[in-house]
C-alpha cells in the first residue's frame, strides 16, 4: 500500500537523487493534504507542524532539482 517504492541498489548517482526527488514529492502531497486537513480541524498545532516539513521539504526538492539540471 506505500506509495513510495523501495529502492534496493541503485550505482547511478543521478538516478538515486531522482529517486529521492520522487519520493520527497509523493510525501508533499500527502502532507499537503494533512495541512488542509489540520487546519479545517482548527489544529494548530499540527498545522504549524506539517508547513514547518512542507517548507524544509519544498527547498529540499528546490536543490535536488537545481542539481539534477545541472
Amino acid at each position: 500500500m506505500a506509495e513510495i517504492k523501495e529502492v534496493v541498489y541503485e550505482p547511478d548517482g543521478k538516478k538515486a537523487v531522482e529517486s529521492i526527488l520522487q519520493s520527497f514529492q509523493i510525501l508533499l502531497v500527502n502532507q499537503r493534504e494533512l495541512l488542509d486537513m489540520s487546519g479545517d480541524a482548527g489544529d494548530e498545532g499540527t498545522n504549524a507542524l506539517m508547513s514547518d516539513y512542507i517548507r524544509e521539504q519544498e527547498k529540499l526538492v528546490w536543490m535536488l532539482s537545481a542539481f539534477l539540471a545541472k
